[in-house]
């Protein structure tokens, strides 16, 4: 087959209805390399880039209650910085770039997904079209 890794895939594929942060950026441990108390972080097997993770919520308003919050893993050398939050919100409208997404079979026997991005930023504005009103 000659689809292998993380495949490549848009934001607006993943979060149509957009994504929110509902919590802090935190670095993914390696549990299987620290030991003794001592905490070892993971590093991407392609490109070596220390693993951060954020939660975000799907704004999607028919995914289920319990399926909403998903974890975003963030390729990066130095910790992400989310976007500036709105004043007196307490989510973070958040838009991803250079996602990844790497379909897997978890414990329980489902088919899931790893979604990876190499930053974070504001979400763009959307352009509507022009009408025939507008365009004149």
């Amino acid at each position: 087959m000659a689809i292998q890794g993380p495949i490549p895939i848009g934001f607006d594929q993943v979060f149509p209805h957009g994504c929110y942060l509902v919590g802090q950026v935190e670095q993914v441990k390696d549990f299987d390399a620290s030991a003794n108390g001592r905490t070892v972080y993971a590093k991407d097997k392609t490109t070596g880039e220390p693993v951060w993770q954020v939660p975000v919520m799907d704004g999607d308003p028919t995914v289920k209650a319990s399926q909403k919050t998903v974890a975003v893993k963030l390729l990066s050398s130095a910790e992400p910085v989310p976007p500036p939050g709105v004043a007196g919100v307490p989510i973070t409208p958040v838009e991803f770039v250079g996602m990844t997404v790497t379909p897997y079979v978890s414990q329980s026997g489902r088919l899931a997904y790893s979604i990876r991005a190499v930053g974070m930023r504001p979400p763009r504005t959307k352009q509507t079209p022009a009408t025939k009103e507008t365009a004149a």
